[in-house]
């Protein structure tokens, strides 16, 4: 049976930058760009060329090789022709293979926010379909808030569709502007459009936010009622709730029996095993942490605690996967916990190259030790390193790198002759390397910050193993009330590679739960390293 193709218009670096705290530089830009290419993403939508200096200077020249190269804009305003219109110059002037422009399809925005009337309106949208279809660009029109045009005035919402198809628009693609339209009214909606309109569905979009948690679903609802061109977002950025997540939409398509027997897309099998790779390095760039929960691609999508799961998912991964992880590029993860198996913990030491057997008394020691440690306050299903330090120390395989003797930190407030409010941190961190001690001091913003700048300056025969990890994230929990409360301290270290991992520390004095979950992170570092040259 041939397939029916489904195209993927990436629009992250439009209306995902309207997201709060997401502000791209051109270089930004350039790199997401490559990687949407090379994923395979039919048309990378970029920005707005003209309306500011980094959309401008990012159309400058064509960024993409495969992908379609799609500038953003607007229909030509009324009163005006489409070739003086300073919007649509800007647009047609930027050096993309296509054009996706926003037209008003909803009467109400047509009077309240553009102030001309319904006829105009049409005829903009005609015009500018028109003009860029002249210049030899792909024309794309954005029907904006279609789904609640076509509720309060299905004839005029209809109207702006079938003139912008009339024009000679590639793609007509139907917004969801608000995200409040449920999926059974998308379909039904994007069956009266190819029906009774008479625009094929090879020649329509579904463009959807999710500000019901139903982008995704509102999208897969209108390919299933014949849209073939998909918008969306990576990680599913966008204003306010965000748009249709592409990561969860791209494999749904391509290992779902109901899409992938029926369509094809660009992105190839081997292509989607780099999705989670994709995502991570996305969050990487926006300097964020990536959702431990998001469907395929997350830390936790593939995690299971329950002793019974783990059992049986080592049997028979179908037992509790929908897809085998590896097709996203994900792992499975079978946790340890006070919630686990002897199932779990076999699994989670063979996976990091620890052999046990099942009936070897060190294994029932190591349950009990974990167990008797969460219930002090320690978490090791999120606490990847910290676990595994725990395990080989108790299995004897972790040598003594170095003993820290001793470590201070002083916290100074004072104001200076000039009035200013000065905050300063200090450490001092002794450690004793082969019978010799070296000393450290740092300044740093803030208490563990100085600790951890002070315990990494001076390792000595192991400095260079470590120079290039950095703490990229630290949260502290509060485990219990009153100010002698138990702390618990997760840290989350990167280095150079871009690996990353978690360790521990809890107490009931914060500074000392930070920098032992610091030390678990250089130690498990130099361990890991050191085993990888003994192997090599």
């Amino acid at each position: 049976m041939t397939k029916e193709r489904l195209y993927l218009f990436d629009t992250t670096l439009r209306d995902g930058q309207q997201t709060p705290g997401i502000d791209f530089s051109t270089e930004e830009k350039q790199q997401i760009a490559q990687w949407l290419d090379e994923f395979g993403i039919d048309y990378v939508e970029g920005g707005y060329p003209g309306a500011n200096p980094t959309d401008t200077a990012f159309f400058a020249k064509r960024q993409t090789n495969r992908a379609r190269f799609t500038a953003f804009g607007m229909t030509k305003r009324a009163g005006i022709s489409a070739s003086n219109d300073p919007g649509l110059a800007g647009t047609l002037a930027s050096k993309a293979d296509a054009a996706c422009l926003v037209a008003k399809s909803w009467d109400y925005h047509v009077r309240v926010a553009l102030g001309c009337s319904l006829e105009e309106n049409l005829a903009n949208i005609r015009e500018s379909v028109e003009a860029v279809a002249a210049s030899g660009r792909e024309a794309m029109i954005d029907c904006e808030h279609f789904f609640d045009g076509y509720k309060a005035n299905k004839d005029y919402a209809l109207a702006c569709a079938k003139a912008a198809y009339e024009a000679g628009a590639r793609w007509v693609i139907l917004c969801d502007t608000n995200g409040g339209t449920q999926p059974i009214d998308v379909r039904a909606i994007v069956e009266h459009v190819i029906g009774e309109v008479g625009i094929p569905g090879d020649h329509l979009g579904i463009h959807a936010h999710d500000d019901t948690g139903q982008a995704v679903a509102n999208s897969l609802a209108a390919v299933n009622a014949g849209v073939r061109q998909i918008q969306g977002t990576l990680n599913g950025v966008g204003e306010r709730c965000g748009n249709a997540n592409l990561v969860s939409i791209i494999p749904t398509l391509l290992l779902k029996e109901s899409f992938a027997e029926r369509f094809e897309t660009g992105v190839s099998p081997e292509k989607l095993k780099g999705l989670a790779r994709l995502s991570r390095m996305f969050d990487d760039l926006l300097n964020r942490m990536p959702d431990p929960q998001a469907p395929y691609v997350g830390a936790s999508a593939f995690a299971t605690k329950a002793g019974i799961h783990a059992s049986a998912l080592l049997k028979e991964p179908e037992t509790y996967e929908h897809v085998a992880p590896e097709s996203v590029g994900n792992a499975r993860r079978v946790m340890v916990s006070d919630q686990g198996g002897k199932s779990n913990f076999i699994d989670g030491l063979s996976r990091r190259g620890i052999a046990v057997r099942k009936d070897d008394p060190r294994l029932d020691t190591l349950i009990a030790l974990v167990k008797e440690r969460e219930a002090q306050g320690y978490a090791y299903e999120d606490a990847d390193a910290s676990f595994e330090m725990l395990a080989r120390r108790h299995l004897g395989t972790v040598p003594t790198f170095f003993n820290v003797t001793s470590y201070r930190c002083v916290v100074e407030r004072r104001i200076n002759a000039v009035g200013q409010k000065i905050d300063m941190s200090e450490a001092v961190v002794k450690v004793e390397i082969d019978g010799e001690e070296k000393m450290s001091v740092a300044e740093g913003k803030g208490p563990v910050n100085a600790l951890d700048i002070a315990l990494r300056k001076d390792l000595g025969k192991y400095q260079g193993l470590i120079d290039d990890i950095e703490l990229v994230d630290y949260k502290v929990r509060i485990l219990n009330g009153g100010t002698e409360a138990i702390t618990r301290v997760m840290i989350e270290t990167r280095d150079g590679q871009g690996r990353h991992w978690t360790t521990i520390g809890v107490s009931d004095n914060v500074i000392d739960a930070s920098f032992e979950a610091m030390m678990d992170s250089i130690v498990y570092c130099l361990f890991e390293r050191l085993e990888a040259q003994k192997a090599a």
